[in-house]
């Protein structure tokens, strides 16, 4: 499974070809019909390892962190660590999926699902946020999700392109550097940290 999985991530569900899985995971056709039936069911059952595989390296410590703030960084710094690939595929499997704009609506729907729920991850944390008093009341929960979310997509498409770990966590400390202003709350990164230039020292 492993093989397709990573199959399928690399090139897209279209374009990896029965020919291409059978060879990967070292069986015949015939095999792979009767263990999965249909090479839609097999890309279903590929998300469902990545999702296995990939989540906890991504979300894993996302709920424990102690405040809103913490879990947002500790999701971009674990992708720009993560994203890049090494022994895998560059990029997020889910994130990089075309399978709906590929004639293939039920795996589409599939994919902007698992897309949708990390955003809900994100909104829910924040939405939590805001109770226990760490965000002020009138936080915009679902752009503030959102902004999020995309920040996260863009850094997996950069992956995929070729982007390292040092430009992915740049790209995470400019996204990180805007919390206060879209949440006025917590205080501004230190100076030369965040993608804003420093403030020129007084002499």
């Amino acid at each position: 499974m492993k093989a397709a999985m990573e199959l399928f991530w690399r090139k897209g569900f279209s374009a990896t070809s029965m020919a291409d899985l059978c060879a990967a995971m070292g069986i015949n056709a015939p095999s792979l019909y009767a263990a999965f039936g249909s090479k839609e069911a097999l890309y279903e059952a590929a998300l469902r390892q990545y999702e296995q595989a990939a989540s906890p390296l991504i979300w894993g410590a996302f709920e424990a962190a102690p405040t809103a703030r913490a879990s947002i960084t500790g999701l971009l710094m674990a992708s720009a660590a993560n994203l890049p690939g090494t022994d895998r595929p560059p990029g997020c499997m889910i994130t990089l999926a075309t399978a709906g704009q590929e004639g293939c609506t039920r795996l589409g729907d599939l994919v902007a699902k698992a897309r949708a729920e990390g955003e809900a991850m994100i909104a829910a944390r924040l939405r939590r946020a805001v109770a226990e008093g760490e965000l002020p009341p009138g936080t915009d929960i679902a752009a503030l999700a959102a902004f999020y979310a995309c920040v996260q997509h863009g850094m997996s498409i950069e992956a995929r392109d070729g982007a390292d770990r040092q430009k992915l966590e740049a790209i995470a400390r400019c996204a990180l550097s805007a919390w206060p202003v879209l949440t006025g709350g917590g205080a501004a990164p230190p100076a030369g940290t965040g993608c804003v230039p420093p403030a020129p020292r007084g002499r």
